[in-house]
């Protein structure tokens, strides 16, 4: 099973930026669809974002949607979320997620189709 490694979490001002990473050290990621999901205190855990392995149209949660934007560099075995113009609402614990169990030109929002997640990144945002 894929080990995944998040980074780039941190305190962030409201309307700023950041870009999280989630590595696979050692493995390749070429054979998993990513997502990224989130989980804020209280709350269930959220999909915010996916990207499939052949890199088509990722999805994106209604409430980042064009604010966040996911990507993968395979050669790398890292994938990306960038997050900008940042809201209070966004702070949470952001999970990568890795599957193999879905086609390579699909992904899911739904936290069930993944098998290999990462320890999580803290993400806050306040002013």
């Amino acid at each position: 099973q894929v080990q995944l490694v998040e980074s780039g979490g941190g305190l962030v001002q409201p309307g700023g930026s950041l870009r999280l990473s989630c590595a696979a050290p050692g493995m390749s990621l070429d054979y998993y669809t990513i997502g990224w999901f989130r989980q804020a205190p209280g709350k269930e855990r959220e999909g915010v974002s996916c990207i499939s392995r052949s890199v088509r149209q990722p999805l994106y949660a209604d409430s980042v949607k064009d604010r966040f934007t996911t990507s993968r560099d395979n050669a790398k075995n890292t994938a990306f979320l960038q997050m900008n113009h940042l809201k209070p609402e966004d702070t949470a614990v952001y999970y990568c997620a890795g599957t193999r169990r879905l086609s390579s030109g699909s992904c899911s929002l739904g936290h069930g189709w993944y098998d290999a997640w990462g320890q999580g990144t803290q993400v806050t945002v306040a002013s």
